[in-house]
């Protein structure tokens, strides 16, 4: 995939936890990681929202429960990659 180099204006505070977070792999890598996790969770929120119209709405509780189950695969992908010594752009 080609890369085109922007600039962002972000918190120094942020910007501090990133460098720290981000390590070997740099900043962006870091952020373009951020950003596709962001659209996937996006997209997610959509196909709820088409679901919803079709099947009527989710109830609270299912909706905690959808949500306990994507944080147990966010964290099940960063342990799988810790494993791996964290490298970007792995498969899980």
């Amino acid at each position: 995939m080609a890369s085109k180099k922007i600039t962002v204006t972000i918190p120094e505070e942020l910007l501090e936890e990133i460098r720290s977070d981000a390590a070997e792999r740099g900043i962006s890598a870091y952020v373009a990681e951020a950003l596709q996790y962001k659209r996937d969770r996006d997209r997610l929120q959509e196909l709820v929202g088409w679901l919803e119209d079709e099947h009527g709405a989710v109830t609270p509780d299912e909706r905690a429960a959808a949500h306990r189950e994507l944080d147990d695969l966010d964290a099940e992908h960063e342990r799988r990659r810790a494993a791996r010594g964290g490298r970007a752009g792995d498969a899980a």
